[in-house]
């Protein structure tokens, strides 16, 4: 939290890129969806990474479709914890890159009661309030926020309300009860189509799809019982659940290929974009819950041993709609698409830590079983199939003295397809589209001297089937097919030093580093494009579309002992492609072309405000108001421009 709370973060995606070895690309300016990526992974819609809030899921379907299109604000955790290597095994059901485990906050110890306020331009509005305390033998702790903003370019206004509530029971000194409840609700006209390469040059910040609407509610709650049974056995079940609705009204995007598009004659060729022209309602209604049961054996002599096991019961529903209206405000229209979609899932695993001398080592393997089953309801037609996959894993780290560690890792990279790629809509039969499935090593060196600590980790990440969309540049309308092999290879590194009184002054300063670079991305193997027109053309040795070579995240910050806080930071993305063709010269569609380098700096400042528990600030993000290019897939979008936030933090 201090780390979040002295750069001033204001989206998740701020955050992570602070940590080695992952990519966040923006969409809307505003963190609303953000899309991670590990290693070198397709960020888009963080399908490839595993994300998780106090250890649960926070997809609403992290079985049957991973792709995540609400996110909570970073204004409700405490921290965040990246897990990468062979520990993944012990979630999944993803395993490919990491899993990005967002920890919310447990009641204070003593009553506490905090407000923040932050305005700034574009009409950003950020209010939050969290009050908590202990009394007894139970613990209380609530948050409830409330952001809005125009976002990265025009008719991008987004409101959201974030509300939480945790709760703690002590029974007696080894048994422990935790229940939590969530409500988050938003509110935005934030579209899903870019620009066109014109559209772009004349005003990288126009946006003329003026009337969509996105209007999404999700509840979540969760209830744990934690235990220590014996002296050497500790057991904890959680039970879960979250429903998410949401109502996306999209019109008809100029850069692909849909019924409403381009090609309608009452579009014009978009001429009538706002006029004539229909949109499209993407009507979701989701469900999950689940329990889950873990625990840990530990037992002592010459050699320390520690087994954690557990087991996951897991059931997911989706009820889509879709319907295209006739004009760009219509919010009802032809019903097109319904489907029932429900994933049951079944998984376990056992990892086992030895300890003996200076020597850990920890092999473990995970099973899991997933059922699908898919109705497509405007022609009932139903279909079912099954994914049954081990995911084998094993850890080993040495300590040659108290302030170094070495470790290595390897375990099965896994994720499984989504319900609508496995089973055809239109006649029920299972679709030969294979769960991706890579062979995952890490090797590295993690050390502490005086006031600084860090870390550097080789990785590679050989797959021998990896999920991509026929044509990354077709757009979210585009078919997932069986990538093929595809192999990853970099090293990441991070560092971070203290100096707290310079000189024995009172002067202090800090400093941080994250650094990705990943020279080898590509496809390998037989692969050719699936771009209209080039499906002979060979992609093999091609660099995998989102994936730069080099990107990073510095920071330099002074601190004053009466709490003033000063620290400028810079963050790096290296150049990428936007198809696997690896098309340079962009295309008129804005969909394909190489997305240049860029570097954009942030600054904040911060101070106490004298005899008061209060403290004042100023961050600014994007500094020099760069103009830079983030994303291609459904037509170009920019990064955020210049933002300017004041604000005011009181801690009572």
């Amino acid at each position: 939290r201090a780390d979040l709370d002295r750069s001033r973060v204001f989206t998740s995606s701020e955050a992570l890129r602070k940590v080695p070895g992952v990519t966040v690309r923006d969409e809307e300016g505003v963190g609303l969806r953000p899309n991670i990526g590990i290693r070198g992974l397709n960020p888009t819609r963080s399908s490839k990474v595993l994300l998780l809030e106090d250890g649960l899921p926070v997809t609403y379907a992290p079985y049957g479709d991973n792709a995540s299109y609400y996110h909570p604000p970073i204004e409700r955790f405490e921290r965040i914890e990246v897990l990468k290597g062979s520990s993944q095994i012990a979630y999944g059901p993803v395993t490919l890159g990491g899993v990005v485990n967002y920890i919310t906050p447990d009641a204070p110890n003593r009553t506490a009661l905090s407000v923040d306020l932050t305005a700034g331009n574009r009409d950003y509005l950020n209010g939050g309030a969290s009050v908590g305390g202990r009394w007894r033998h139970a613990g209380l702790f609530g948050h409830a926020v409330r952001k809005q903003s125009d976002g990265s370019r025009e008719n991008i206004e987004s409101a959201l309300t974030d509300v939480i509530v945790k709760s703690t029971w002590n029974i007696g000194v080894t048994h422990y009860l935790t229940a939590k409840a969530n409500y988050y609700g938003e509110d935005s006209q934030v579209g899903y189509s870019g620009l066109r390469e014109t559209e772009y040059q004349s005003n990288p910040r126009q946006n003329p799809f003026a009337n969509d609407h996105f209007d999404g509610r999700r509840f979540g709650a969760s209830a744990s019982y934690q235990a220590l049974l014996w002296s050497r056995v500790a057991a904890t079940v959680q039970a879960y659940g979250s429903s998410f609705s949401r109502d996306w009204w999209r019109q008809s995007s100029n850069s692909s290929q849909r019924p409403n598009d381009a090609s309608d004659p009452l579009c014009g060729g978009m001429a009538n974009l706002n006029s004539t022209c229909g949109n499209e309602g993407r009507l979701r209604d989701y469900s999950h819950g689940g329990i889950e049961a873990r625990g840990r054996l530990m037992s002592g002599g010459g050699v320390a041993q520690e087994t954690d096991f557990g087991a996951r019961f897991h059931s997911e529903r989706q009820h889509r709609r879709q319907e295209n209206g006739a004009t760009p405000v219509a919010r009802a229209g032809v019903l097109v698409e319904h489907n029932e979609r429900t994933t049951d899932a079944r998984s376990a695993f056992v990892q086992h830590r030895m300890m003996t001398g200076r020597w850990t080592v920890t092999p473990g393997v995970r099973v899991e079983h997933i059922s699908y089953s898919r109705t497509n309801r405007l022609i009932a037609v139903s279909g079912t199939t099954h994914v049954t996959e081990i995911v084998p894993g094993l850890g080993v780290s040495f300590g040659p003295s108290p302030a170094v560690t070495l470790f290595g890792g390897v375990h099965r990279g896994f994720a499984p397809p989504r319900a609508e790629d496995i089973i055809n809509n239109a006649n029920g039969g299972a679709i030969d589209l294979d769960p991706e499935r890579s062979w995952n090593y890490e090797g590295g060196i993690r050390a502490r001297a005086g006031q600084v600590q860090g870390s550097v980790t080789a990785f590679r990440l050989d797959y021998s089937n990896q999920i991509v969309p026929a044509s990354v540049a077709g757009g979210v309308g585009a078919a997932l097919t069986n990538g093929g092999e595809t192999l990853h290879q970099g090293i990441e590194a991070g560092a971070h030093a203290e100096w707290r009184a310079l000189g024995g002054t009172r002067h202090g300063a800090y400093a941080s580093a994250a650094v990705t670079w990943l020279p080898v991305a590509r496809f390998e193997g037989l692969r050719t494009s699936g771009v209209s027109g080039f499906t002979t053309v060979s992609v093999s040795g091609n660099r995998l579309p989102y994936s730069p070579e080099l990107s990073h995240t510095f920071t330099l910050g002074y601190r004053h002992a009466n709490g003033f806080d000063l620290n400028i930071e810079s963050q790096h993305v290296g150049p990428q492609f936007g198809d696997d063709l690896n098309t340079v010269a962009p295309t008129a569609d804005g969909q394909r072309g190489r997305i240049d380098a860029y570097t954009y700096w942030n600054a904040t400042a911060s101070a106490p405000i004298l005899r008061t528990p209060g403290r004042l600030f100023v961050a600014v993000k994007n500094l020099t108001d760069r103009t830079f290019i983030i994303d291609r897939v459904r037509g170009i979008l920019p990064g955020h421009p210049r933002l300017i936030h004041f604000g005011t933090s009181w801690r009572f």
